[in-house]
């Protein structure tokens, strides 16, 4: 069998594989006397049908299912053998003329290489890495928060400016509906929340989404509207109460410290703002690296450039699944995919070019930090090596958790990378300032 590659440019070749009768004959020969003691046509008894009849009726079968068989075998050594780094998988070229009795069967395979490019993540960029600060302002706010957690509800007959109201912001038109308890603080005009004051559960209060928060994304929170659509949005919303509850705050205690941080650990107002301070910024520091990396990857994509085989790959895209997809809907679907494969080309060239290796070690140790921090939400706060370690081996027996895990691991580690490398513009914000800044405005 001869094979050779066909280049059309860098990123897009054919297969041709010339396959002569010497490459199939030993086997259809085979199939064929396999055949015989089982071949029935009428007028010869099992196992009496003479040999032309056989091959007659079953050669032609036999032979296409011998063919593919030395096809596919041939390809796929050829792949491996030239080491092609593909994107996708071969697709046989159609020939609705193909002549099977012809001496020589010629067989082309389409083929979409991944790119030749390099990074470099040392350019010049205007990337931030964002230290994300708890203000007074917050910290107090959440104070506040766990002394009404804590504290003891009091329903109330009507709305006062200090109530907790619980109740269903709905737009029919907008398909909004969602159910919140809600404080008249939020509302960014007195006048909004004056026009809850006196309400009674039952009642329905109208109000317009234009402004009603200090920020839009609020929209987010209360009303349950996606991203793109909380900018300039001016509807009115009906909010039915359903609940008035006034609150007699939790006093701030030892026994409360105790409950919420264990024994101790707390022991003063100074103490809670600090832990609290502590806990923000923890989470505030991972939603921050989070944009970062966000950010980087952007970054990468723009001023990396390489061609990618597109039409190949929208014709593959047509190929694959359970559901096989029409021209149009794999155009879609490959506009949709184009910029996670490009990083993910991207990604594997980072790694590639600073010898970034994910080890079973690594593994183990990120699923362990994960699960010790999962034990802690749920109050096991001391648990055991064998506790851990137990969970740890179960989790890794699984295919799709080994996974997910082993992409979070590759995320971190192209995080410190990227830290070091790209070296970004640091810049202590609020939590406020940083929300403003993670939607780009």
């Amino acid at each position: 069998m001869d094979i050779k590659r066909v280049a059309i440019n860098a990123v897009n070749e054919t297969i041709v594989l010339n396959v002569v009768h010497m490459d199939y004959k030993g086997q259809v020969q085979k199939r064929l006397n396999e055949k015989m003691p089982l071949a029935t046509v009428k007028g010869f008894r099992k196992g009496q049908v003479p040999k032309d009849l056989v091959e007659k009726q079953y050669g032609k079968a036999i032979k296409q299912e011998e063919v593919k068989k030395v096809v596919d075998l041939a390809l796929e050594r050829y792949v491996q053998s030239e080491r092609l780094n593909l994107l996708g998988t071969p697709l046989a070229k159609v020939n609705e003329n193909f002549d099977w009795d012809a001496e020589e069967l010629v067989f082309e395979y389409e083929i979409g290489l991944v790119p030749n490019f390099e990074i470099d993540l040392e350019a010049k960029n205007d990337i931030v890495k964002y230290i994300v600060t708890a203000d007074d302002k917050l910290i107090d706010g959440q104070v506040e928060r766990i002394q009404k957690q804590f504290g003891k509800a009091i329903p109330q007959d009507v709305v006062a400016a200090d109530s907790d109201i619980t109740g269903t912001f709905a737009n029919e038109e907008k398909g909004i509906n969602n159910t919140t308890t809600i404080s008249l603080s939020i509302f960014k005009d007195k006048k909004t929340a004056d026009k809850f004051i006196g309400k009674k559960v039952g009642d329905v209060v109208t109000v317009n989404t234009k402004g009603l928060f200090e920020d839009d994304h609020q929209l987010m929170d209360y009303l349950k509207v996606g991203h793109d659509d909380v900018h300039g949005l001016d509807v009115d919303v009906n909010f039915t109460i359903e609940a008035i509850n006034g609150a007699e705050l939790a006093e701030l205690n030892q026994e409360l410290f105790d409950k919420l941080f264990g024994e101790g650990k707390v022991a003063s107002l100074e103490d809670l703002k600090a832990k609290i301070k502590e806990d923000a910024e923890l989470q505030f520091a991972q939603q921050a690296d989070q944009k970062l990396l966000a950010d980087v990857q952007d970054f990468l994509i723009e001023s990396t450039k390489f061609e990618l085989p597109a039409e190949f790959l929208k014709k593959w895209l047509q190929t694959v699944g359970e559901k096989k997809l029409s021209p149009e809907e794999a155009e879609v679907e490959y506009a949709r995919s184009e910029k996670g494969l490009r990083f993910q080309l991207i990604e594997g060239k980072a790694m590639a070019q600073s010898n970034i290796q994910i080890t079973f070690e690594d593994l183990k140790a990120f699923t362990t930090t994960a699960i010790k921090q999962q034990m802690v939400q749920f109050g096991q706060t001391n648990p055991t090596d064998e506790e851990v370690q137990g969970i740890v081996a179960r989790v890794l027996s699984n295919q799709e958790e080994v996974k997910r895990l082993s992409e979070q691991v590759v995320a971190e580690k192209l995080l410190v990378l990227f830290k070091e490398k790209a070296n970004p513009t640091t810049k202590e914000v609020t939590y406020e300032e940083f929300i403003a800044a993670s939607y780009g405005e």
